[in-house]
């Protein structure tokens, strides 16, 4: 008989353990923020793609400047993805909510011109625009890609500063900046000439000079990301099947750890694989965001365009639309980046 109450009164000190875990669980869930999935869809031409995310210090609210794909454009080839212009979604509740507020007047000689893949940094009080610039529209992917450098004190209103003389006629893509370990400023660059990421520096943000060398050349890829987190510096780049990942003290040597956000998961849109990267970091917590193409859930991303073109020659809206999603990095016990786009997490950008 003692051996039987015993025996309840363990199980039911298990019972009562595992009920205090979970609902210690579910108490946390409740408390965080937890983000809008997908976090932003554009909502003039459902193309939104190539986030980058800032602080606006004169508004005191968050700004998402992205690619405005025209995705809701029934043109033939690539035409849909140029004459884009720069959108911009502002968030005034610290990222909860994100409301489309325009797009960006950049162009500086005639004509429709394409603007892709904003990415901005504040220094010294002036914010620094670096996007790329393609002249005209085109229905191959083709074009001579170009950096274009821009300033401006409140986001809207930009300066051109020029383009930027990098790799002689080469066609560039998505820069992204950095302050490296010695003061410089180092500008990664895709050189679609050879496929890979090659390295600027500079000590001013206007001159520029080529590094030696490429950076990244292990897989084919586009749009590398630097950020320092963890007592690293850390550089993402979208290898087309998930997010490359690679760790650096110094900036200048890297290394590969492996592949994230390669597959498909459970959040609405968040279906297939994450494209083209920028991360925030806030006090101890790092953000990715990025974007996806949910209408190509059963091929895991953007697959093979032959067989879903229509009748009169158009992708379908429903493959080339996109949307920006937000998920939690994370540095383990080995300092290995990983990200589970499927946990709950704590969403919170400050007004700082």
């Amino acid at each position: 008989m003692e051996k039987i109450v015993c025996r309840f009164l363990i199980s039911s000190i298990v019972l009562l353990i595992a009920c205090t875990i979970m609902q210690a669980q579910e108490n946390r869930e409740t408390d965080m923020r937890i983000p809008k999935a997908p976090l932003f869809r554009d909502p003039v031409h459902d193309g939104a793609a190539d986030p980058v995310v800032i602080y606006n210090e004169k508004e005191k609210a968050w700004y998402m400047l992205y690619t405005n794909r025209r995705a809701n454009i029934p043109t033939q080839g690539t035409n849909w993805c140029y004459g884009t212009r720069i959108g911009v979604a502002v968030s005034i509740d610290n990222g909860m909510n994100w409301e489309y507020a325009g797009a960006l007047d950049l162009e500086f000689e005639r004509g429709t011109n394409t603007f892709w893949a904003p990415h901005v940094i504040r220094h010294k009080g002036k914010y620094h625009l670096f996007v790329t610039y393609i002249k005209g529209i085109h229905e191959t992917w083709s074009g001579i890609g170009k950096i274009a450098h821009y300033t401006s004190k409140n986001l809207w209103n930009w300066t051109f500063c020029g383009l930027i003389p990098l790799a002689n006629n080469d066609p560039l893509l998505d820069a992204t900046i950095f302050q490296k370990p010695d003061g410089r400023w180092g500008m990664w660059y895709k050189n679609s000439r050879i496929g890979y990421t090659v390295e600027a520096v500079s000590n001013d943000l206007y001159h520029w000079k080529n590094v030696t060398g490429v950076t990244i050349d292990d897989v084919p890829h586009e749009a590398p990301f630097v950020f320092f987190y963890k007592q690293y510096y850390w550089m993402l780049i979208d290898q087309w099947t998930g997010l490359g990942v690679y760790r650096s003290k110094d900036t200048d040597k890297w290394e590969k750890q492996g592949v994230i956000l390669q597959k498909g998961g459970t959040r609405n849109e968040d279906n297939v694989r994450a494209s083209h990267p920028c991360v925030v970091v806030v006090d101890d917590k790092a953000y990715v965001f990025y974007f996806t193409h949910p209408g190509w859930g059963k091929e895991g991303g953007w697959g093979n365009e032959a067989d879903k073109i229509d009748e009169a020659g158009v992708l379908p809206h429903i493959y080339r639309r996109s949307s920006i999603q937000v998920a939690e990095l994370k540095v383990n016990e080995e300092g290995v980046l990983t990200c589970d786009r499927n946990a709950p997490f704590d969403f919170y950008l400050p007004n700082k």
